[in-house]
C-alpha cells in the first residue's frame, strides 16, 4: 500500500507540473502577435507558481490552506490549468486532466496524504 501512496504523490507532482505547462501551452497559442504570446506563455504560468507557492505548497506555503480553503484553491488552480489545457488543446485533454486530479484528490483524502510533499 505505501508503494500505491508513493505513486499517488507523483500524480499530484506531475499534476502541478501539468498545470504549469497548460497555462505556459495556453499562452504561446493565444491569437495574438508573437510578443503577447511570450508574454502570455511567461505571465500566466508565473501567476500559477505564485498563487501556488503563497497557498497551495506542502512544505513552504506562506499561508498555507487547510479544510474546505484547501479543496477550493486546489478546485480554482487544477481546474484552470485544465481549463487552459481544453482551450489549448483539446477539451477531452481537460477533462482528462481533471478526472486525474479528482481521483487523485479523493485518494490523498482517504489516505491521509493532503498536506504532504509530493
Amino acid at each position: 500500500m505505501s508503494a500505491l501512496k508513493g505513486v499517488n504523490l507523483l500524480v499530484m507532482f506531475a499534476l502541478e507540473l501539468t498545470v504549469l505547462g497548460s497555462a505556459a501551452f495556453w499562452g504561446a497559442t493565444v491569437p495574438d502577435p508573437v510578443p503577447a504570446r511570450i508574454f502570455a506563455a511567461v505571465a500566466v504560468p508565473t501567476v500559477f507558481i505564485v498563487v501556488w507557492s503563497f497557498f497551495g505548497a506542502a512544505a513552504d506555503a506562506r499561508y498555507p490552506q487547510t479544510g474546505w480553503r484547501r479543496a477550493l484553491l486546489e478546485l480554482v488552480w487544477f481546474g484552470g490549468g485544465a481549463v487552459l489545457l481544453g482551450v489549448a488543446w483539446t477539451p477531452w485533454a481537460g477533462v482528462a486532466m481533471f478526472a486525474v486530479w479528482a481521483v487523485n484528490g479523493v485518494l490523498r483524502v482517504v489516505w491521509g496524504q493532503v498536506g504532504q510533499v509530493p
